[in-house]
């Protein structure tokens, strides 16, 4: 299989394979807790274990969660290790108060009403109940953590279902995860998805962008916006809706536009987004004077990146290509072209 490859190389390719493994270990044991039931841990049982208040919650935490994942960190060195490895990376202990002061829950009050198969609420995280708070985040070694989060207090955001489903929420995920674009973004922008218009408020708040223009295909979701939520932004006449399709907006109207940044948020979760997310990249050549963001892009380009990996490891020449063909800057520049890996790596 790697016969371009050194014996030096195999080996650290073998051990690249390992972290893969372990990478998979890890989130397939955090998704069946949290699918299973992310609320295990409790404010009572919390206190049983640390009655002497001695370890810090986080600590704590961290040894009921993997006990609950079947891990023996008292008995099994290997168990002890993958804790220490991932674990105590990936949880944390948030401050409620830290996101309870964003302008969007400060300024945008979301009214309890049904619109149609839709319904305007708010849900809770339970005190110390898990949930991902962050993007996937991804160390020098190609080791990845995804980021569980726990309040030690009831947590509410405001939410829309549709048919008694979560359709969007804007929890502390959509928070950390938007706010990287929000940063960079300014002068004219567009965003692709509209959901509860956090990205569209958080823009408009923004001194140096000029304008937001907001391309959604789903027509209740954009009149439940107009509104409930619009009404509600102070600058609002920053803003532009298009009811239509993200893609053909991309390829037939956007290029007669210009535009500065270009954010991308069309798909629910890692599951449904790669593909999504690869189509997009391939049109970013129709307007090169915008810059594209992707929500989750790290998670995405993860499952990219592993996708490719067999193919990868037994086509090049040496460990530093593999390197460079794994890393993200280059990973970001592949999606972008059409070339035949990618439909062979899928297959």
């Amino acid at each position: 299989m790697y016969q371009n490859l050194s014996p030096e190389d195999i080996e650290k390719v073998r051990e690249l394979s390992e972290i893969r493994q372990r990478n998979n270990d890890f989130s397939w044991m955090l998704c069946d807790y949290l699918n299973r039931n992310p609320c295990l841990i409790t404010k009572e049982l919390m206190e049983s274990v640390n009655d002497c208040a001695d370890l810090s919650e986080e600590t704590t935490y961290c040894a009921l969660l993997t006990g609950f994942c079947g891990l023996d960190i008292e008995n099994n060195e290997q168990d002890k290790l993958f804790t220490n490895e991932y674990f105590r990376r990936a949880v944390k202990k948030l401050n409620s108060e830290a996101y309870l002061d964003n302008p969007y829950y400060q300024n945008i009050k979301i009214p309890k009403v049904t619109f149609g198969n839709w319904e305007l609420t708010y849900q809770k995280y339970k005190p110390y109940e898990a949930f991902i708070y962050k993007d996937l985040v991804t160390d020098a070694d190609f080791k990845e953590f995804p980021c569980l989060g726990f309040f030690n207090e009831e947590f509410l955001f405001p939410s829309v279902m549709e048919k008694a489903h979560e359709w969007m929420s804007i929890k502390p995920s959509e928070l950390e995860t938007l706010q990287s674009a929000i940063d960079v973004i300014e002068g004219n922008v567009i965003t692709f998805g509209l959901g509860l218009g956090y990205f569209a408020f958080m823009a408009s708040i923004k001194k140096d962008v000029q304008s937001i223009t907001i391309v959604e295909r789903n027509k209740d979701v954009i009149l439940l916006f107009e509104q409930y939520i619009l009404p509600q932004f102070e600058y609002q006449e920053k803003v532009e809706i298009i009811c239509t399709d993200a893609f053909d907006f991309v390829e037939n109207q956007m290029p007669e536009r210009q535009f500065d940044y270009a954010f991308v948020d069309l798909w629910h979760d890692v599951s449904d987004g790669l593909d999504l997310y690869l189509k997009m990249k391939k049109l970013e050549h129709l307007n090169e004077q915008t810059k594209f963001l992707y929500w989750i892009e790290d998670s995405l380009l993860s499952g990219f990146r592993w996708q490719l990996f067999d193919w990868i490891v037994t086509n090049v020449e040496s460990y530093s290509e593999i390197l460079k063909w794994l890393s993200k800057p280059f990973l970001q520049n592949l999606a972008t072209t059409k070339l035949k890996i990618i439909t062979e790596a899928s297959e």
